[in-house]
Order: C-alpha cells, then sequence, then structure tokens
C-alpha cells in the first residue's frame, strides 16, 4: 500500500471514529445523561404531577398516556398516590421497571412507547429541564417514599 493510500485509510478511520463518538456521546447531547435522577410524583386533582424547585417545576402534571403508564408502574405501591420515587435515566440502571423509547417530536413534546405496555405516552417540555434534547430512551424505576 502506497503512503498516499495508507494516509487516506487513516484520514477516513479518523472520520469514522469521530462520528461514531459524535453519534453516540455528544450526539445525545443530555445534560444528564450519566446521572440517575429522582423526582416524587403524586396525585392531585385527579391527575399524577411531580414538583422539583430545583428546575422550577411545581406541580407539573403527566399527560397524555403517561398517566395510565404511572397507574400501572405502581400498582403495587402502598398508597402510591400520596407519593412515590421515581428514578431515571438515559441509560439502563439496576432493577429498573421500564424503558421508554422515543418516538416522535409532537409541538413542544415527545412520545413515548413503553413495550413492556404496549403504550403510548406524552413528555411535555419539562422534559427539557433535564435533558438539552429528548432522549432516545429513558430507564425507570419506581419506589414507595
Amino acid at each position: 500500500m502506497s503512503l498516499e493510500k495508507f494516509n487516506l485509510s487513516l484520514i477516513l478511520l479518523s472520520i469514522s471514529l469521530f462520528f461514531i463518538f459524535y453519534e453516540n456521546f455528544a450526539g445525545s447531547s443530555n445534560l444528564n445523561s450519566n446521572s440517575l435522577m429522582i423526582i416524587k410524583p403524586y396525585k392531585y386533582s385527579g391527575t399524577w404531577v411531580f414538583d422539583d424547585q430545583n428546575v422550577g417545576l411545581i406541580r407539573e402534571p403527566f399527560v397524555a398516556g403517561t398517566p395510565e403508564m404511572i397507574d400501572k408502574l405502581v400498582e403495587n405501591i402502598p398508597n402510591a398516590s400520596d407519593g412515590f420515587r421515581l428514578l431515571f435515566s438515559t441509560q439502563p440502571f439496576p432493577q429498573h421497571d421500564l424503558k421508554l423509547k422515543w418516538l416522535r417530536a409532537d409541538g413542544v413534546g415527545n412520545w413515548y412507547l413503553c413495550e413492556q405496555y404496549n403504550h403510548e405516552g406524552w413528555l411535555c417540555p419539562g422534559l427539557f429541564k433535564y435533558y438539552e434534547k429528548a432522549p432516545k430512551n429513558i430507564y425507570i424505576k419506581a419506589e414507595k417514599k
């Protein structure tokens, strides 16, 4: 192989590695891509809401299919309507209960599929308080308070 072909191959390899890195790491552009975060949803006026004063959300409601997913998720948590811990991350973590898979953007929110329940739910722009762009996957675990 000539030195010119070797250099061209090296350049192409470098470009390929850059795009692989970008897609898997920088391309996700999540503020907290490796963080395990916690919110504490509870029922208010008949729907699931949560407060997170750290990001300026008070009684932020879950809507459009997401409350039904939460109902199934907390079936075995006593008094969940009074509040429970919801752990979430863009990375799988031990003993997570659900995986939400991004489907599509819709106006200001994003639709996710929960394959375990064969159910879609919409996440509002509050999602962007935690992530710069909608994650491809969100892993979730529900626990009692």
